[in-house]
């Protein structure tokens, strides 16, 4: 994954201020526990790691998880609360692991839709080359059809339904973000991968005084 250092800084700045300090988990973790125990898959690589929210019950179900985040304020933060994981930990995008590192597992929520749609294929399939043959691949996305609390322009729309936003207010001021169509997904996850959990959509309506929802869509592949 390659990430400007425009990102980087907004989510240090958004760590520092306490981003996802006792939030729980997002449900899409139990789904990934349950293929990786079908599957025999007891380690991998989680791109995205933060401080933890996910990171730390994954590990305490029993994955032995590389994480990899571009924010070391973030990276930090999680070798505080988990220690025993502080040798695991990487700040840095998927370029800075070795060239031959590869896993039976990767993890990516809610990472792979910062910047452009091409910056964002692009990631997506530099995380495919780090997968093993018939590993699994776990992915969470930004879905077309959120409503947008902050600001924000359009710069992108595809005829497959994506588009990409610069956000022009809120703690992503200035970035571009991603929002992912379903054709758009199973074409970058078409040739080579299997479904083990097909691709569904999942919606999250924003507690007040936050108003609208948010979607994400939520699938896990095995390559073929």
């Amino acid at each position: 994954m390659r990430v400007d250092r425009p990102v980087a800084e907004s989510w240090d700045d958004e760590y520092r201020a306490g981003r996802y300090a006792g939030e729980a988990a997002v449900p899409f973790v139990h789904d990934i526990l349950a293929a990786a125990r079908a599957g025999g898959v007891t380690h991998g690589l989680y791109v995205g790691c933060g401080n933890g929210r996910n990171f730390v019950p994954l590990s305490e179900a029993g994955l032995i998880l590389t994480g990899l985040d571009v924010s070391p304020v973030a990276v930090q933060q999680l070798a505080d609360r988990h220690p025993s994981c502080r040798d695991r930990l990487r700040v840095g995008d998927l370029s800075s692991l070795p060239a031959p590192m590869r896993f039976p597992l990767v993890i990516g929520i809610q990472v792979f839709q910062h910047g452009s749609r091409a910056i964002c294929h692009a990631n997506i399939h530099r995380a495919q080359d780090r997968l093993d043959r018939h590993g699994l691949f776990c992915l969470r996305v930004n879905a077309v059809g959120s409503e947008l609390e902050h600001e924000t322009e359009e710069v992108e729309a595809t005829p497959d339904g994506s588009k990409t936003v610069q956000y022009l207010s809120g703690p992503k001021k200035g970035l571009l973000i991603h929002f992912f169509s379903e054709r758009e997904i199973e074409r970058l996850f078409g040739k080579g991968f299997h479904p083990v959990l097909p691709l569904r959509r999942t919606v999250m309506w924003r507690d007040p005084p936050g108003a609208g929802h948010w979607d994400q869509w939520e699938a896990i592949w095995r390559r073929s």
